[in-house]
């Protein structure tokens, strides 16, 4: 196993305990660092005995604990120095290497078990103290939401600014049980915290420690620990403060959403149990968005990828006992403008009562390359052609009309709306007036700044044995794809490609095909890039089709 950890993940490791009996066989294990073997009883493994170790084995053993120390020797030089020297090694010297490795992420010990049958995970755990590091051994970074999100390194201390992370949400008995971890800081049952990312001021009612199923009311907590509060509406990533900051432990910048499907419950009985599960999921997953079609009335789930929502459908089904009819997977394009077009609408009815009126002029033109707004609007008229009150009225209207362009009905990004000119009527011009000016005036220059329609590119890294590799870049080719770098690492090829989301659903079964179930993919959002023309005609094409027959 060793030989096929380093030979496959290239890290320097070494097992740190020899089982005793082996599969369903196995009775306990043997801890090389401290030699002492520990036997599992009980129907699930939950008395664990010390005892001496197999007299069949012990050859086997010892030659397993030199091989341990040899791959410690490597990387830890107080190590070397003894093992040269051929004295003896105690079990708290080699416990010690072990750690100084591994805090180093030199060295990486390997440990033994099941899971299942409750064998190993105790030594296991004593494992995690024993090597790992503490909360003040590690370089933990906030982001700083005053500053541009710049990193700020935390002390750890208890006595610092409170900073903890919301990690985990739990639906218990008493409500929304929250799990978080404090990096810096103490919290105390009746303090009042801060949530970083919606500014919501909270009290924390309860504090407890969890002991897997079991809580401990607990008075405080301190940096380094993880605990749970009841009755603190959050969501999953959001940071905690005493207020005196702006710290977030993540980025508030999600990404959007690219790609939704429609989905609804199998059956009317269990709609509160679909709508319960689709209100925590959003609470969980912040890249994770829940919305409803305003034509069709379909309940819409958006996400990050075809697996990203194929998870949450399962979670429904096994979590909430609900099972979920899934419409077809839908990419959430975008739209976006080439060059500069001007408008000059006027917006005039008269149907008898006060009527309506409001004139607008200027221009709409893409917004410069690396901008970080999608959507801008700047009023440079001179003078008081338009009264001041209204123009809040024309922004919203050409808001309105960015989030559905003519060329298929998706927002528009990367726009900015210039207004230069207008005129108003002192008795027929009003907010209504002026937004459905602004809404008419967008369409009609719309066409004439050359729009284009954006499709979300994703940055994909493929894994597969090195003879594969001609077939998987042909295959990245025939998806349209760019092949933006190519490596190897061992026997495997590493192949890194922006390739259009659209013509990836299936890739996984299509890859393992390929590669005869050897090959992997991990794919995560790159950018939103304009269509290919033909491409362009076909989706106008079948939104236009689509239009009709609604």
């Amino acid at each position: 196993m060793k030989i096929q950890v380093r030979k496959k993940l290239k890290h320097n490791c070494s097992a740190v305990q020899f089982p005793i009996g082996l599969e369903d066989q196995i009775k306990g294990l043997v801890d090389l660092v401290h030699n002492q073997a520990y036997y599992f009883q009980g129907v699930h493994g939950e008395k664990v005995l010390k005892g001496d170790i197999p007299s069949d084995i012990a050859a086997e053993v010892a030659e397993k604990r030199r091989e341990l120390i040899e791959s410690v020797s490597e990387v830890d030089d107080e190590l070397a120095d003894l093992f040269l020297n051929d004295q003896p090694i105690t079990p708290d010297v080699l416990s010690s290497a072990v750690r100084r490795a591994t805090l180093n992420l030199q060295f990486i010990p390997v440990f033994m078990g099941s899971a299942f049958k409750n064998k190993g995970v105790q030594l296991l755990l004593d494992g995690v103290v024993e090597y790992l590091p503490n909360p003040l051994e590690v370089n933990n970074h906030a982001l700083d939401q005053n500053n541009k999100e710049e990193k700020v390194e935390l002390t750890g201390s208890p006595d610092g600014k409170l900073v903890a992370l919301a990690f985990k949400l739990e639906e218990g008995r008493f409500g929304q049980l929250t799990y978080l971890r404090i990096y810096e800081g103490t919290i105390r049952k009746g303090d009042f915290i801060i949530n970083s990312t919606t500014g919501r001021k909270v009290k924390v009612p309860r504090l407890v420690r969890m002991h897997s199923d079991d809580m401990e009311d607990i008075q405080e907590a301190h940096a380094g620990e993880i605990v749970a509060v009841f009755g603190v509406e959050c969501s999953s990533g959001d940071t905690f403060t005493d207020g005196t900051i702006k710290y977030t432990m993540t980025s508030m910048n999600v990404p959007e959403p690219v790609m939704s499907l429609a989905i609804a419950p199998a059956s009317k009985d269990v709609g509160p149990q679909f709508s319960k599960a689709l209100n925590r999921f959003q609470k969980e997953d912040p890249t994770f968005r829940v919305s409803l079609d305003p034509d069709s009335g379909q309940t819409i789930i958006s996400g990050m990828g075809e697996l990203h929502l194929d998870i949450y459908v399962e979670r429904i089904r096994r979590e909430y006992k609900v099972d979920a009819v899934v419409g077809k997977p839908q990419v959430n394009f975008r739209e976006t403008i080439t060059q500069r077009a001007e408008f000059d609408y006027l917006h005039r009815k008269q149907s008898g009562g006060q009527g309506q009126y409001g004139r607008v002029v200027g221009y709409i033109e893409p917004l410069p390359e690396g901008s970080e707004k999608k959507f801008e609007f700047e009023n440079m008229m001179v003078g008081q052609a338009i009264p001041s009150q209204f123009i809040a009225a024309i922004e919203k209207g050409f808001t309105e009309a960015a989030n559905s362009g003519a060329l298929i009905g998706h927002p528009v990004e990367n726009l900015r709306v210039v207004l230069t000119d207008g005129a108003s009527h002192a008795v027929d011009s009003s907010e209504l007036a002026f937004k459905l000016a602004a809404l008419y005036a967008f369409r009609q220059c719309y066409a004439g700044a050359r729009p284009v329609i954006l499709e979300p590119v994703m940055l994909v890294e493929l894994r597969a044995p090195v003879e594969f590799q001609g077939g998987i870049i042909g295959d990245i080719n025939r998806r349209k794809g760019i092949i933006v770098g190519s490596d190897q690492e061992g026997d495997d090829a590493v192949v890194l490609a922006h390739v259009p989301l659209n013509n990836m659903f299936g890739y996984s079964t299509g890859l393992r095909s390929m590669t005869q179930g050897k090959g992997e993919f991990t794919m995560e959002y790159h950018q939103h890039a304009p269509v290919p023309q033909e491409a362009q005609a076909v989706l106008v094409k079948e939104y236009t089709n689509k239009r009709v027959v609604l």
